[in-house]
């Protein structure tokens, strides 16, 4: 079976879609085979991977909620070989809606992986999630073996993160005994700045065997690529953002050996 990873945290501006890009990246120019979905409507991580997702194109929408199957609404990335993308479209925000009356809600992107994975191999999915916790989050935990959690290195941190774990008890208990946090990654760190080196060695110390070595820098090419419809690692791969990002892809895939 593939490794199934959520990126989520509920706060706003922690990098989470960046981080589900570039690590996603950076696993598909080491050799693997990655899917990227996107589940958030503003479409973000579609854009930086460079496919299409204006109204009317199908993909998360078309799969959550009318049942399509992965398959049918895949587009690969031009950038990097081995690289597909579920995009999502400004639809997916009516998807809430849409799943309220719906039979087994919580469960429609999971069964849709698992009828993908019957026909095709992937060694990663990566899914990107909303700054929310609603029931496109919940699609996401449910469906995932693992959960990523991005980090910045700034005030306020921690907060929100107490409440995400909450919810990943829940869903734990209730509906994917086999969740777990496995990978935090400490983003938009300034080795120049003392409040960064605090935050990070406070993170240390709360996640001691999930937090990655590796911190992603505050990097300008880091934030320039997504207006490209590119990942830093296309956009500028010899930058420190995009040499993070493939060192911290790298740590993710040795730690898989061992789970």
């Amino acid at each position: 079976m593939p490794r199934v990873i959520v990126i989520a945290n509920q706060k706003g501006g922690v990098g989470k879609t960046t981080t589900a890009v570039n690590i996603a990246a950076g696993l598909a120019l080491g050799g693997l085979k990655v899917l990227v979905v996107d589940m958030d409507p503003q479409g973000n991580a579609s854009t930086a991977l460079g496919v299409e997702h204006q109204e009317g194109v199908r993909g998360t929408y078309e799969v959550v909620v009318d049942g399509e199957p992965v398959e049918s609404v895949l587009q690969s990335c031009p950038d990097i070989p081995g690289l597909w993308v579920v995009p999502a479209t400004i639809d997916l925000a009516g998807a809430e809606i849409g799943l309220v009356a719906t039979v087994s809600r919580e469960t429609r992107l999971r069964n849709a992986l698992a009828d993908f994975f019957t026909k095709y191999y992937v060694d990663y999915v990566l899914i990107d999630c909303p700054p929310s916790l609603g029931l496109l989050t919940l699609n996401a935990l449910v469906a995932a073996r693992e959960i990523m959690i991005p980090i910045q290195c700034e005030y306020y941190a921690l907060e929100g993160v107490t409440q995400l774990m909450r919810t990943i008890d829940l869903v734990k208990g209730r509906l994917n005994d086999d969740l777990r946090l496995t990978t935090v990654l400490l983003t938009m760190f300034d080795a120049r700045t003392n409040l960064s080196s605090q935050v990070a060695d406070q993170v240390r110390q709360h996640f001691a065997a999930q937090t990655l070595p590796t911190a992603i820098p505050r990097s300008v090419r880091v934030a320039e690529a997504p207006s490209y419809g590119q990942t830093v690692l296309s956009y500028h791969l010899a930058s420190a953002g995009a040499q993070a990002y493939l060192t911290a892809a790298r740590e993710i895939a040795e730690r898989g050996a061992h789970l």
